[in-house]
């Protein structure tokens, strides 16, 4: 978990169920891209934890390019 952002930052976080449902996967999943470093979790207050929607764009973002 990272420290609480600056407050420009706090307009794009997400809680990790709407972060979800952007992400069209469970919330359980998006847990464990917190817990493994693929996203980061940003703790506010003793129990939510909330995501920047622009980095878990662009951990969704679709891959392009050419499989032969």
């Amino acid at each position: 978990m990272t420290a609480l952002p600056d407050s420009t930052l706090l307009q794009e976080l997400l809680p990790l169920r709407e972060a979800a449902q952007h992400a069209g996967v469970h919330p359980c999943t998006v847990r464990r891209w917190v817990a493994a470093g693929r996203l980061t979790g940003y703790r506010i207050g003793p129990r939510l934890v909330k995501v920047d929607m622009r980095e878990l764009d662009r951990l969704i973002e679709p891959i392009t390019g050419g499989a032969g």
